[in-house]
């Protein structure tokens, strides 16, 4: 809200005024600096539009995507059935001697 009320004042400036703020801005940078101001600044917001895009595509992404699901770890023994087998025939066999 703040923001707000501070720059309520730019609402209600004249022509006159406007004239008068460039003015000053001219004697304060000199004319050969006011194009180069104005394209830096035009430059840094759109590179602040272009990130600001990209922050919101990012997320936009990751949004819309389906959440991974984990599948429980297996026992690598019990996975394996020739182990299953493996392990079922020394059994028999030591317990035979």
């Amino acid at each position: 809200m703040e923001t707000i009320n501070s720059l309520a004042f730019i609402q209600n400036l004249n022509w006159t005024e406007v004239v008068v703020i460039l003015i000053v801005f001219i004697l304060l940078f000199g004319a050969k600096k006011l194009p180069e101001l104005a394209r830096g600044v035009g430059k840094s917001i759109k590179e602040f539009k272009k990130a600001t895009s990209t922050i919101e595509d990012d997320i936009r992404n990751a949004m819309d995507e389906e959440p991974e699901v984990k599948k429980p770890i297996e026992n690598p023994r019990s996975a394996d059935p020739e182990d299953k087998e493996a392990a079922s025939s020394e059994k028999t066999t030591s317990s035979s001697s």
